[in-house]
């Protein structure tokens, strides 16, 4: 039978294409350490943060009163900072207010827990599993606890950490991608808890238990199954391969959040004096493929919202380049990067020297 129905409907083809969605949903479910019933299936992780942020805030909370405050960590994706802040100037009343993080990118949980401590009314605390650009892995499990102690709920993006950080991750709003863990672009998933308020954005239809309408991208959703099926744990020898022969080429090399707990498969780095824009493009021509920051931002040249508020300065921002590793990443490619990098240095020698 070919896969060509419409999941709602009640035919044999859309009962096939019915019978993937909730097989993948069941994966996503374990692979967040969640129910089933809690998944919902969106177009990408920035939805599913856009979708969570609106759902709770426009929804008439079911118990401890509206969300009047939002505490956002100051290195959240801009899905979640934009959204946040763009959410408080259509709701009267509605407060943004940013977490500090250390140097090294971590939650400051004693201005968390001051801040918690303030009378602005029910709070909506955002932090991260880990950072898109850096790979520091935040303190949620203090995080969980001091919010919940508080009354607030908590929204974590763990479009970046599923797969690569155990689970559960039990904030009441969880968003997920499924490109990150090698599955296929355009899809995602927001998990929102049982008893958190939510009230539906996009209408039109029943899909997703009438929490999320459209008829859902079945293949897109059933390779996101397949991904987190398939999913291996990721080690950090390619990162730290990388990282020590970084250090041999250029002592000066700058590894962001070098000392705090970080992705097996993500350094953030910058070699003082050579502009990314530079290495972007030396880098491209010997085939290495590299980011400047974050992927969906590393065309814009202003320096990074999160190594500025880890108190880097703009000059040694706009030095920094981004490397990932992925399921297919090797040695090989590893080296290929060092010898590509090694060249920019010996030219940038060359400059100082002349």
């Amino acid at each position: 039978m070919a896969l060509c129905g419409n999941p709602s409907s009640v035919h044999g083809a859309g009962r096939a294409v019915r019978a993937l969605i909730e097989e993948a949903r069941d994966r996503i479910a374990t692979l967040a350490g969640r129910r089933p019933q809690e998944v919902v299936f969106t177009s990408g992780g920035t939805e599913a943060n856009w979708l969570a942020l609106s759902g709770a805030l426009r929804c008439a909370a079911r118990s401890g009163g509206p969300i009047m405050r939002i505490l956002v960590s100051a290195v959240e994706h801009d899905s979640v900072l934009a959204n946040a802040f763009s959410l408080a100037q259509q709701i009267p009343g509605l407060r943004v207010d940013i977490l500090i993080v250390s140097p090294q990118g971590l939650i400051d949980l004693d201005a968390l827990r001051g801040q918690l401590r303030e009378n602005g009314g029910r709070t909506l605390v955002c932090a991260m599993a880990a950072n898109n650009e850096t790979g520091v892995i935040q303190p949620l499990g203090e995080v969980m606890i001091l919010a919940h102690e508080a009354g607030a709920l908590t929204l974590t993006d763990a479009v970046q950490a599923a797969g690569k950080l155990n689970a559960p991750f039990e904030a009441d709003y969880v968003s997920l991608s499924a490109h990150k863990i090698g599955g296929p672009q355009g899809v995602g998933a927001l998990i929102v808890s049982k008893d958190a308020p939510f009230a539906p954005q996009i209408l039109g239809g029943g899909q997703e238990r009438g929490l999320r309408a459209g008829t859902e991208n079945f293949l897109g959703v059933a390779g996101f199954g397949a991904a987190a099926a398939a999913l291996r744990k990721e080690g950090s020898v390619l990162r730290d391969r990388f990282e020590h022969g970084l250090k041999s080429i250029a002592v000066d090399a700058v590894i962001f959040g070098e000392a705090a707990p970080r992705l097996a498969n993500t350094s953030n780095f910058a070699l003082p004096g050579v502009a990314s824009e530079t290495a972007l493009m030396a880098l491209d021509l010997d085939g290495v493929m590299v980011s400047s920051g974050a992927a969906c931002s590393s065309g814009k040249v202003r320096p990074s919202h999160v190594l500025r508020a880890m108190g880097v300065s703009d000059k040694l921002a706009r030095c920094a380049l981004r490397v990932s590793f992925g399921w297919n990443s090797t040695e090989d490619d590893v080296d290929a990067a060092l010898a590509s990098l090694a060249k920019l240095v010996g030219r940038r020698r060359a400059r100082e020297a002349a």
